[in-house]
C-alpha cells in the first residue's frame, strides 16, 4: 500500500556540528556528507568527537541499520545503509538519519536510489539546495509486505552481483588490452611482429645514407637482433627543439580558432588560438613530455604552452610511427629525477629495422590496434 516516509519511521532528523568544530584526534566517528556514499560509509577524512561531546549530541546518534541521507549541496540524495555491526557515531547537519520500523533497510535504500525518489524530492534553495525535513516526511512510499521486501532485496542483490561480475570482467579485459598493446609494441621493436625479408636493404645502409660516418652501437640488450637490423642512439635519427612556452591569458582561447595549444601531461590539447607567431608546422614530429615521458605523434600545426615539452623531428627516411612505438614503451633505467632530461633520453639505443620492414611493422601494429580499439569501444 502507499504510505509516507513519516508513517514508517521512528526517527527522521539531521545532525549538528559540534560547537567550535570540537573534533578530537580519535573517539566517536562523526559523519559528514563527504563520508556518505551510495554503496557504503567512507572513512576517508573522517572526523571524531569525544565521548563527552557525543553524550551532548545524543539526538544525532547513528544506529546500526539506519539510513544516512545527504540533504544539502552537491551530494544531495546520496544515501548509505549503516552496517549491522556498526557500533556508534554521529552526523552533521548536512546528513539526515532515517530510522524505519518494520521496513528492510536495503529495500528503503533501493527506493531512495531509484529514479522515483529523485523525481519526487521537493528541493528548496537557490544557492545551496536542500531537502527540508517536512518535504522528506511527506514523500510517498510504496510499501510491500515485509516478506516481499526481502524477496525484492534478494533479487536486487542477485542482479547487482552479476553486474559487478560483468564490470570486473570489463575492467580485466581493458587491462588485458592495454597489456596486449604493450606486448605488441615490444614485439615490434624486437623484430618479432612481422617476418623479415632478405631482399630488404639492411638498416645500416639506410643509416649510412642519413650520416655517412655512422657507426652502429653494440647490440646491448638486443642480443637476438633480427637480420638486417642495427642499433643506434635516438639522437642519430632525431633532432629536437626546446619550444618557447606560450603565454596564456584570459582572452587567449576560443573553440572557434583553428590552432590547438598543447601542454605537458597525458591530455595535450588545452585550447585553441588564432595567433600565428610560434606555430610549429614543419611536421610530422613527436611531442615528448619531459616530466612523464609521454610521447605523441602530431600531424597538425600547433603551439606549445609548456617548457617541459620537447619537439622531436624524425629524419624523413625513418618511419615516425616506428620511433613513436619505441618511445611509448621505453623509459630511462635507474633514473631518480622527477623529470627526464632530453639529453639523457636521446642517448637511448633504438633498434632500427630496414625501411621496408619499418613500414610493415607500422601497418601490422595499426591493424591489430584497430581491432583492439574496436573491442575496447564495444565494452
Amino acid at each position: 500500500m502507499w504510505t509516507t516516509i513519516e508513517e514508517i519511521c521512528s526517527k527522521i532528523g539531521s545532525g549538528s556540528t559540534p560547537r567550535g568544530s570540537n573534533y578530537s584526534a580519535n573517539g566517536i566517528p562523526f559523519f559528514r556528507s563527504q563520508n556518505v556514499y551510495n554503496d557504503r560509509l567512507v572513512y576517508d577524512d573522517i572526523k571524531y568527537i569525544s565521548e563527552e561531546v557525543h553524550q551532548k549530541m545524543k539526538g544525532t546518534e547513528v544506529l546500526a541499520n539506519d539510513l544516512l541521507l545527504n540533504i544539502t549541496g552537491g551530494s544531495l540524495g546520496r544515501c548509505a545503509v549503516v552496517p549491522a555491526d556498526f557500533n556508534c557515531g554521529n552526523v552533521s547537519q548536512h546528513v539526515c538519519i532515517i530510522r524505519s520500523v518494520l521496513v528492510e533497510p536495503e529495500y528503503f535504500h533501493a527506493l531512495v536510489l531509484s529514479s522515483y525518489f529523485a523525481k519526487s524530492m521537493r528541493i528548496t534553495g537557490s544557492g545551496r539546495e536542500g531537502l527540508p525535513k517536512y518535504n522528506l516526511e511527506q514523500m510517498g512510499f510504496p510499501l510491500p509486505p515485509l516478506t516481499e521486501q526481502q524477496r525484492i532485496v534478494a533479487e536486487i542483490e542477485h542482479w547487482f552481483a552479476l553486474i559487478d561480475q560483468i564490470e570486473q570482467g570489463k575492467a580485466d579485459l581493458q587491462t588485458i588490452i592495454k597489456q596486449t598493446k604493450s606486448k605488441i609494441l615490444d614485439l615490434a621493436i624486437h623484430g618479432k611482429l612481422v617476418p623479415q625479408d632478405p631482399n630488404d636493404e639492411p638498416a645500416i645502409e639506410l643509416l649510412k645514407r642519413i650520416n655517412p660516418g655512422f657507426t652502429p652501437c653494440d647490440n646491448g640488450h638486443y642480443t637476438q637482433l633480427s637480420d638486417g637490423w642495427t642499433v643506434c642512439r635516438l639522437e642519430q635519427v632525431t633532432n629536437y627543439e626546446q619550444p618557447t612556452a606560450y603565454i596564456v591569458n584570459s582572452t587567449t582561447y576560443d573553440d572557434s580558432y583553428l590552432t590547438p595549444v598543447l601542454t605537458a601531461g597525458k591530455s595535450f590539447i588545452i585550447g585553441y588560438t588564432n595567433e600565428t607567431a610560434g606555430i610549429y608546422s614543419n611536421l610530422p614530429c613527436i611531442i615528448f613530455d619531459d616530466f612523464t615521458t609521454d610521447s605523441k605523434k602530431v600531424d597538425f600545426p600547433f603551439k606549445v604552452k609548456s617548457s617541459a615539452m620537447k619537439i622531436l623531428k624524425i629524419h624523413k627516411d625513418i618511419e615516425i610511427d616506428y620511433v613513436a612505438m619505441f618511445m611509448s614503451i621505453t623509459r630511462l633505467v635507474g633514473d631518480t629525477h622527477k623529470r627526464y632530461w632530453i639529453s639523457e633520453y636521446s642517448k637511448l639505443e633504438i633498434p632500427i629495422p630496414p625501411k621496408a620492414e619499418q613500414k610493415r611493422i607500422v601497418y601490422a601494429a595499426r591493424e591489430i590496434f584497430t581491432q583492439l580499439d574496436e573491442i575496447m569501444e564495444s565494452l
